[in-house]
């Protein structure tokens, strides 16, 4: 954690963190769901010039590297525009007669301005079947014990307001022998890239918001969120005391993201 990174657990009790700022529990949600209804119709192109195009490369190794196979229901959460759902698709998918052994994949999403653009997207690109757009709280999934075969999180978690309770939900709802798969920003580890991390994450991408999306706060807060995200050793933590097995990580571009994986046994 940089310096200027307030320590997450000095914080008044009944609060949580909104970015650097302490805000009522009950309030953080409201306050991402604000942050991601300004940025959903330029989520894509602000990614881009985030990280210089390279979170698709993130997401597609993501993807790859996932168990999954033809005909797997798989739950992708914080799915917003869709990109870790389109990479699943023809992963997931399969001709079948009948459609319940076809697959699926359903996109969910708290906000409903992400989940639109996730379906137009779609729509748009002739990518119909096979999709399913349930807007939900990762806190609270409306779905039965044991329905998904995979279920994955990308650049989600962070912005998640009881990241244990979602973490719990994640476990509830595998089938026994199904993967978990977080994406997130995570722990940079080189110290001589740390000041040029911070100077990028806290100069210049509020200045990208407020010239190509023209909100230069949310950005901010996104910045800040990344900060506040528990780093890896801590996670990994989480994902046991969830009731994962077989936690692990995997580091990519030198810790700027991991790859969180547990299982249900």
């Amino acid at each position: 954690m940089s310096a200027s990174s307030p320590n997450p657990h000095d914080r008044p009790s009944g609060t949580t963190h909104f970015g650097f700022r302490d805000v009522p529990t009950g309030d953080k949600q409201k306050l991402v769901g604000q942050v991601f209804s300004s940025v959903a119709s330029k989520y894509d192109l602000m990614n881009d010039l985030m990280s210089l195009g390279v979170h698709r490369v993130w997401k597609r190794y993501f993807v790859a590297t996932a168990q999954v196979k033809r005909g797997d229901r798989v739950l992708d959460l914080a799915g917003g525009t869709g990109d870790i759902a389109l990479l699943l698709r023809d992963r997931v998918l399969r001709q079948a007669q009948d459609a319940r052994d076809q697959g699926c994949i359903v996109l969910g999403d708290i906000n409903g301005a992400m989940l639109r653009v996730g379906r137009d997207r779609m729509t748009d690109m002739g990518k119909v079947g096979g999709f399913e757009y349930v807007q939900m709280n990762a806190e609270k999934l409306p779905f039965p014990d044991a329905s998904f075969d995979l279920v994955t999180i990308a650049f989600g978690l962070r912005n998640v307001t009881d990241k244990d309770a979602a973490l719990r939900e994640m476990q509830r709802v595998l089938k026994v022998g199904g993967q978990a798969r977080v994406l997130e920003f995570s722990q940079v580890k080189a110290d001589w890239f740390k000041p040029i991390y911070d100077f990028h994450s806290f100069n210049v991408l509020p200045k990208l918001g407020k010239l190509f999306a023209g909100d230069a706060d949310s950005y901010q807060y996104l910045a800040e969120s990344i900060r506040k995200h528990p780093p890896q050793e801590e996670l990994k933590s989480m994902m046991q005391a969830a009731g994962f097995a077989r936690c692990d990580y995997k580091n990519l571009s030198g810790g700027i993201v991991a790859i969180h994986t547990g299982y249900k046994v």
